[in-house]
């Protein structure tokens, strides 16, 4: 199976960007010997749920479209520094309430020559009402374990009018769902899409894609 997806990532993006993908990983995984990035240990399995779960947005219409783009908790990069590797056309900002983690991102990018990132320290609560910030991004996209309530509160304030954001989400994405309809109403947001991810990837099946688009 990694040959496999190995193999896909080649054919997809291209040898150099694969390459870029793969080290990146591996930086991740031997910095995170020494300092908490993700408690995922084991390289096949960080492939998919790493790797894999965060490049499922690079396909949709809405990602596609967009020029630039803010990842809310991004933690050790993920998905903001690997969509920022296959997509050099597009400006990327990595926001993040722990430091040390974003200089860890700081360094990968630097020694990977990813030049279409920047990283901030800051909570997105706060951050998020200020000029540059408010309303100024196409997408918004997070991995963050927050209910979805909390991280639409958080994630929507960056979001220009007709732009969207999305979440990537487990199996329990419905009841989320349904918790956070007021707080999407009141945003002036609805749920236009869900994605579901391949069933053949049994680490991130049942995973979701929730497509929420401001008016």
């Amino acid at each position: 199976m990694t040959e496999q997806i190995i193999r896909e990532l080649n054919e997809k993006y291209g040898k150099s960007s694969a390459e870029k993908l793969l080290s990146y990983l591996d930086m991740v995984l031997e910095r995170n010997k020494h300092i908490n990035l993700t408690a995922v240990k084991d390289r096949d399995e960080a492939l998919i749920k790493h790797v894999i779960d965060s490049l499922a947005v690079f396909d949709l219409p809405e990602y596609k479209r967009a020029e630039n783009v803010i990842d809310i908790g991004t933690g050790a990069g993920f998905p903001g520094a690997l969509l920022a590797i296959v997509s050099p056309d597009k400006e990327f900002v990595l926001l993040d309430s722990t430091l040390k983690r974003l200089k860890v991102i700081d360094e990968f990018a630097g020694a990977l020559g990813i030049l279409n990132l920047r990283t901030v320290h800051a909570r997105a609560e706060e951050i998020s009402r200020k000029d540059g910030y408010k309303e100024a991004f196409d997408l918004c996209v997070s991995r963050a374990v927050a209910n979805l309530g909390t991280l639409s509160g958080w994630c929507l304030p960056f979001v220009r009018k007709g732009g969207c954001f999305i979440a990537y989400k487990g199996e329990n994405y419905s009841e989320e769902l349904d918790n956070a309809g007021a707080a999407l109403r009141r945003l002036g947001c609805k749920t236009t899409h869900i994605i579901n991810y391949p069933e053949q990837l049994e680490e991130i099946s049942g995973h979701v894609l929730l497509i929420i688009s401001k008016k």
